[in-house]
């Protein structure tokens, strides 16, 4: 063959196609971590005083930014001399008890840069900080080991397949309805981890993806919170930052909210369908054999061990019912994570008497080892919880917080009717990246952007409005949030992800604004 006819065929032959891959989501927050690092150096540190409510002294303390503290009394006086207009009940009654930002106090202080060793010293100390968390993932991943291990979850599955065929969207429409509420009544995100081990399974066995998984769960929860109408720590601590009471504005939240469900449901409608009649629609179906693998647990045969027994239902029972407890916990109960990983112990304590002894039991040794296995998968998750707030402390150690706040109050203090409270939601978009904790950020802002309301002419509580739509329309996306600890769950890509939910971002935005203009312009 000549070098003609060689040249050819080469260029007849098949030729490859270059496909960028995001990263994953380890790579994702080490290279924000990095950049992170970076913006202590280039960000001017800067800080304002804060103000703490001492429950031991009954008395304020003000720590200023050099420092140096001293305590007054805490009396309403002492607030309208700090022009925090704030009632005071709201801190002596336990409303407020994180430091609040005092307004006009912004002092520039001496660079903190933070070092290469920061680096990897604030993804230690992240892991750290979130320990409690961690725990509760831990514990849940060896309770979801041990039912996996006994065989109920199969059994389980295969049962509610065969009642539920031809009206599969049904358990999805309830399930995502259930999270709205769970998120607009009482935040539940993190919380919301909880139930994929439980869910994911029979989705799968009802013909849907990785995708419909997260949608149902994550982003329905997540909506909930963004409207909020009641969560204690979302709408009714930034109400309480901003010196209102959290009742004003409930209505346009609570008409918001109807909307917004109306919204998800249709959409989560419309992919799952897709997805049914076409499997190969689904954004993440390049990954979806090894998601089938990781999370399908119905076999193919009908074997003996598929049968659902009488202590298969006890076992399966005893595993749901510590859902339902979980949630009224913490709506009810003030349960947070110790409080809840010691519940599910309890039922994984049970559990793995039942499914080491009797006829086919597994021993000690298996219900051990069934249970190591469940926690050690989810060690990757929490991790990224870890790394995640990692990226928060190099930024609050870096004292550029304060800063980006102090400069974003600037460019709106000359900005009046729609378009001051347009760029207050954008303000609150970038915001929710830099502070991902919706009560961090309640407290950290409201009192320094509430009163600037008040300077247009407009309530307050509109302030609060644009605070929810703004950070949570980021909170969708943000690395920094929980959104990468669901994704390395479910060893989801995220460029999946962003093609999924992108179209809920611009839905929360155009219609959030929608909303604040139409305050504005009313009141």
């Amino acid at each position: 063959m000549n070098k003609a006819s060689e040249a050819n065929s080469t260029e007849k032959g098949p030729k490859k196609k270059f496909k960028l891959r995001m990263p994953g989501a380890f790579v994702i927050l080490f290279v924000l971590t990095i950049v992170a690092v970076i913006a202590t150096w280039s960000i001017p540190a800067g800080s304002y005083s804060k103000l703490f409510y001492d429950q031991s002294s009954s008395k304020l303390t003000i720590t200023d930014p050099y420092g140096k503290v001293k305590s007054v009394p805490s009396t309403q006086e002492e607030l309208d001399k700090l022009h925090v207009k704030i009632d005071i009940k709201q801190f002596t009654s336990g409303g407020i008890t994180k430091p609040i930002s005092i307004p006009d106090t912004y002092q520039r202080l001496e660079q903190r840069p933070a070092g290469p060793e920061d680096i990897t010293s604030s993804m230690v100390r992240g892991t750290i900080e979130v320990v409690d968390i961690m725990v509760f993932i831990f514990v849940l991943g060896g309770l979801i080991g041990v039912v996996k291990a006994s065989g109920a979850f199969e059994s389980g599955l295969i049962s509610l397949t065969k009642k539920t065929k031809g009206h599969e969207f049904m358990l999805i429409f309830i399930v995502a309805i259930l999270m709205i509420i769970g998120g607009t009544l009482c935040g539940i995100e993190e919380e919301a981890v909880a139930f994929y081990p439980i869910l994911v399974p029979v989705f799968l066995a009802m013909g849907y993806d990785s995708i419909v998984c997260v949608g149902a769960i994550f982003l329905a929860s997540s909506v909930g919170t963004c409207f909020s109408t009641i969560n204690p720590f979302s709408v009714v601590i930034a109400s309480n930052a901003a010196g209102i009471n959290f009742t004003e504005g409930l209505s346009w939240r609570l008409g918001g909210l109807v909307v917004a469900t109306i919204f998800v449901v249709i959409y989560l409608r419309w992919y799952s369908q897709k997805v049914k009649e076409d499997p190969t629609f689904s954004y993440s179906y390049e990954d979806r054999d090894e998601f089938n693998k990781m999370w399908s647990v119905v076999s193919a045969d009908g074997s003996e061990h598929s049968k659902f027994t009488v202590r298969k239902k006890l076992i399966l029972t005893l595993f749901v019912v510590g859902f339902p407890l979980m949630v009224l916990g913490v709506m009810e109960l003030g349960w947070w994570f110790p409080t809840m990983a010691s519940s599910f112990l309890t039922f994984a304590i049970i559990i793995m008497f039942l499914t080491a002894t009797g006829k086919n039991g597994i021993g000690e040794n298996g219900v051990v080892d069934a249970f190591v296995n469940g926690a050690s998968s989810l060690v990757g998750v929490s991790l990224i919880i870890g790394l995640a707030r990692g990226i928060n402390l190099v930024m609050n150690e870096g004292l550029i917080s304060d800063t980006i706040l102090n400069y974003s109050s600037s460019l709106v203090a000359n900005v009046s009717g729609p378009m001051f409270i347009l760029a207050m939601l954008l303000i609150f978009f970038v915001l929710g990246f830099i502070v991902p904790s919706s009560s961090g950020l309640a407290v950290l802002s409201m009192p320094i952007l509430a009163p600037l309301a008040d300077t247009v002419d407009i309530p307050r509580f509109v302030i609060v409005t644009a605070y929810q739509f703004g950070q949570y329309a980021m909170l969708f996306l943000a690395p920094t949030g929980l959104v990468m600890a669901t994704l390395q769950m479910l060893n989801m890509r995220y460029s999946h992800w962003f093609k999924f939910v992108w179209p809920v971002v611009l839905f929360v935005l155009v219609f959030g604004g929608g909303i604040l203009v139409l305050q504005v312009l009313i009141y």
